[in-house]
């Protein structure tokens, strides 16, 4: 689909649509570190980052990565329509994070900048998380020429697939067409969670689907107040979500301070038989129900509220002496 001139005669009008497609939920937050609110974006790549990340972006040079600020810079016709036929943060990050290896994580948004150097040059210089079918080699990478070649011939074929309609020539389209939707977990807070220094902890949370996201680190708090939105997207063959509490440590490994799976079928099976939440008013449509075989500590009710399909969540923490969790989960299916 090609947007070339829609609208691009008025000036400001290709901000415009930049600032629209930010609007969306999976471009609210930063695609490497998930950190609120992003307001700067790689043209060439065609996702929206942040500040912190910004910087890494930056010192990759513009043949891997050409950043521009959502709201200062201006952009071109040609960038304006390489951002919106990619379609954002979800679709890009369903290519350029693929494959990441087990064991391997998505840095947060307090993460240090050496964390955010590791992990965004592995995924966008050294194509490490690519489909194979889309990763592009060379004998020779070591000269900024060869890698602007690389880079901009990585670019131009994602671009290219998606404006192609023959599926002989996307095949990175098949793992996109297996995202139905988007979950957002707001983690509320904790309560009683496990010692793992001398006195106290400094508790984060990991959610895994797939992808991975993770929560700012409490300092020195057992009992955390978190309030932090961390979002998901959903696979079509989607498994439970694996959720991890993990002390911080500076100078030696995390240390795990509990564990759980948040079995979301119950919620987006009934948010799928209602269709639009907004055509309802506030009304409880499903329920998740606590059993010997799952860590929930009381049944988990799932309503309409103000048009959105929302499951609060009381999580026992597994395989820990203790610590309780509070989440609340929120559908956003991919149409929205």
């Amino acid at each position: 689909m090609s947007y070339s001139g829609a609208g691009l005669g008025k000036p400001g009008s290709g901000k415009r649509r930049i600032r629209d497609l930010l609007t969306q939920s999976d471009n609210r937050v930063c695609a490497d570190c998930g950190a609120p609110d992003p307001k700067w974006a790689s043209a060439n790549i065609g996702v929206f980052i942040c500040l912190k990340c910004c910087g890494v972006h930056r010192s990759l040079g513009t043949h891997i990565s050409k950043v521009l600020s959502v709201t200062l810079d201006e952009w071109s016709d040609e960038e304006v329509d390489s951002m919106i036929e990619i379609g954002g943060n979800a679709s890009a990050n369903s290519i350029y994070e693929a494959f990441i290896p087990e064991g391997s994580s998505k840095p947060g948004p307090d993460a240090s900048h050496d964390q955010r150097m590791r992990f965004i040059r592995s995924k966008y210089e050294h194509q490490e998380f690519l489909k194979p079918s889309l990763r592009i080699t060379s004998g020779k990478t070591s000269s900024t020429k060869s890698s602007a070649y690389l880079s901009s011939s990585l670019s131009k074929k994602i671009v290219d697939s998606f404006r192609s309609n023959s599926s002989s020539q996307q095949p990175q389209l098949e793992g996109m067409v297996e995202f139905i939707g988007l979950l957002k977990v707001t983690i509320k807070k904790g309560t009683n969670l496990a010692i793992r220094d001398m006195m106290s902890s400094d508790p984060y949370v990991v959610l895994t689907l797939g992808q991975q996201a993770q929560s700012t680190v409490v300092k020195s708090n057992l009992n955390p107040v978190w309030n932090e939105e961390l979002m998901l997207s959903v696979p079509h063959n989607y498994g439970s979500v694996k959720l991890q509490v993990f002390d911080y440590d500076t100078f030696s490994a995390d240390d795990i301070m509990g564990e759980a799976e948040i079995d979301i079928q119950p919620l987006i099976t009934s948010a799928m038989a209602f269709g639009d939440p907004e055509m309802f008013g506030d009304m409880q449509i499903g329920k998740w129900l606590k059993s010997h075989d799952n860590a929930l500590i009381e049944d988990s009710i799932i309503n309409i509220a103000d048009g959105k399909v929302k499951q609060e969540v009381q999580i026992k923490l597994q395989n820990v002496e203790s610590g309780d969790l509070e989440l609340e989960l929120e559908w956003l299916p991919l149409d929205q």
